[in-house]
């Protein structure tokens, strides 16, 4: 079971470049997908962090998370102002 945690950390590290890479997309459905891409690499991290004990991780990717629903928010609200 420990080499399944510890494996984790790699297809975390994939969806999170995966992640970046469709965020900074023009196109808004890409963006959209790499936003939900971020929250399943946070997921992810936080499993791995969990194992590890690597609390500090753990609390980073909350932090992420966070930031992603803010920037998230924000696209949405220019998008509505420059439809209006």
């Amino acid at each position: 079971m420990d080499e399944l945690f510890n494996a984790v950390q790699w297809p975390a590290m994939v969806v999170t470049l995966l992640a970046s890479w469709l965020v900074a997309s023009r196109s808004a459905r890409r963006r959209a997908i790499g936003f939900w891409c971020f929250i399943a690499s946070n997921v992810l991290w936080v499993v791995w962090g969990w194992h590890a004990q690597a609390y500090a991780l753990i609390a980073l990717q909350v932090g992420l998370f966070v930031l992603n629903l803010r920037g998230a928010k924000k696209a949405d609200d220019a998008s509505e102002q420059q439809g209006a």
